[in-house]
């Protein structure tokens, strides 16, 4: 009799784990609800997003001299999706080479905000614009007299990754427009 009333009480006790398991995994998570908005600057051309990772898609036309348009994409992966800050900017700078050698992180400028209740992390460094073509595709772009600007949205429903990248004297015609882009930023 002892015996079985110490395997009833095991099986008792494994069975409320086992409940108490799937309880939890079974108790949705409260979603934040609203999403990120904003407004585009005039001038900027809206293309059609290359992916459902990206939120919106943007053609800077070239300033005069320059030989390409910067292009810049709003992107997000979904809630707690896309790495961290950090690792995002150090990426970043990471697509980008020194003429001379030295290093991207010395040359980059990074800037913590406040957004509209939003914490927004920035990056900007020139150089050589030496990403990946297609993650995975171990095909590198060369472009050099680049410049990226980037920045980490932090909002309620997860980051939102915002990167702008072309020749440097482009994303300069573009600088004022750029930043009132990001001072747009609200979530509703």
């Amino acid at each position: 009799m002892r015996v079985m009333g110490k395997a009833t009480l095991v099986l008792l006790v494994i069975t409320l784990v086992l409940a108490a398991v799937t309880q939890e995994q079974t108790t949705p998570v409260a979603k934040a609800s609203g999403e990120l908005k904003f407004k585009a600057p005039n001038g900027w051309v809206t293309e059609k997003p290359g992916s459902t990772m990206r939120v919106a898609q943007y053609k800077l036309p070239k300033a005069a001299g320059d030989t390409e348009d910067a292009a810049l994409v709003l992107y997000y992966f979904g809630e707690r999706q896309g790495g961290t800050t950090q690792a995002n900017i150090d990426r970043w700078v990471g697509q980008m080479q020194q003429p001379d050698g030295g290093s991207s992180k010395d040359k980059a400028k990074s800037e913590t905000l406040t957004i509209n209740g939003l914490k927004v992390t920035t990056v900007d460094v020139a150089g050589s614009y030496v990403a990946e073509t297609a993650p995975g595709s171990g095909t590198f772009t060369n472009n050099p007299g680049y410049r990226l600007r980037a920045a980490v949205v932090e909002t309620p429903k997860g980051s939102y990754f915002v990167k702008l990248v072309g020749p440097q004297k482009t994303i300069a015609q573009w600088a004022d427009s750029f930043t009132a882009y990001l001072n747009s930023f609200e979530f509703k």
